[in-house]
């Protein structure tokens, strides 16, 4: 519970970056429980790091939407909309699926993250946004980015069409990893 005793409270607005913020100005004294005092402060460092991401010019960034980027980037492991939402709910106990699922068609849509289909299972979020593969180990579950070597074209591999442009590239190997 956070409680604010304010003598003198403003609201301003201020632009930057194409971002609006909320600020309130004024002298004011907060009180937080210790925990919620620790996830703030990590969050509002890890904000303004995820903020500051190329990729996401132009995007708004609302609080929500910042916190399943900051998920995304951190764990990478290629997370489904439902494990999203229930790392998003210990951040941000507030959050509904649905917003879960909004952020999530926002960051795609955006180019922030890619949406990743595998064959009958529900869509995953991968943060890698170089050309690469993906790797599915069928007995954990366990999904690995698999990077292309370097030099290494999809003419060396594949006979491509004369003249084909290659737009999208989406690499599955199915398998299981000796060392699980």
């Amino acid at each position: 519970m956070r409680m604010i005793r304010a003598s003198f409270l403003r609201r301003s607005t201020v632009v930057a970056a194409g971002i609006r913020v909320m600020m309130a100005v004024g002298i004011f004294s907060t009180k937080f429980p210790p925990a919620r005092a620790s996830i703030d402060t990590t969050m509002k460092s890890n904000l303004s790091e995820t903020l500051h991401h190329p990729k996401l010019e132009g995007l708004r960034m609302t609080r929500q939407r910042s916190v399943v980027y900051e998920i995304l980037m951190d764990h990478r492991d290629h997370p489904t909309a439902g494990e999203v939402f229930e790392r998003a709910k210990r951040k941000m106990p507030s959050i509904s699926l649905a917003t879960v699922y909004n952020c999530l068609e926002a960051l795609v849509q955006h180019g922030a993250v890619k949406q990743v289909n595998f064959e009958r299972e529900s869509s995953r979020y991968c943060p890698n946004l170089t050309e690469h593969g993906h790797f599915h180990d069928e007995e954990s579950g366990l999904i690995i980015d698999v990077p292309l070597k370097q030099g290494v074209t999809l003419s060396d591999l594949l006979e491509l069409p004369e003249g084909a442009q290659i737009e999208n590239l989406e690499i599955t190997l199915r398998g299981k990893l000796s060392n699980h």
